[in-house]
């Protein structure tokens, strides 16, 4: 069985979820610039990262579709200022 937690190890876990939205919207910040500099497919493997933070920071998924299809990371800043 696994040992149990100490008390700091229990500590950064509970700040790790109060703060999952927020570290959701940095990652999606963070893959929409590469977005910006990505073709092919390194674009494709941006984009299923993008799509996982877009799903963590609480973006609908039709609306992730949405952005999917249309391809384009301006979009998807504008979509995610509304989180900020």
């Amino acid at each position: 069985m696994s040992e149990p937690r100490s008390r700091h190890q229990e500590k950064i876990i509970k700040n790790y979820y109060q703060n999952r939205d927020a570290i959701g919207l940095q990652k999606a910040q963070e893959a929409v610039t590469e977005l910006y500099l990505s073709e092919g497919k390194k674009r494709l493997t941006v984009w299923k990262r993008l799509v996982s933070h877009l799903e963590k920071v609480g973006m609908k998924p039709e609306q992730i579709e949405h952005l999917r299809e249309k391809d384009s990371p301006e979009m998807v800043l504008e979509a995610l200022r509304k989180f900020d």
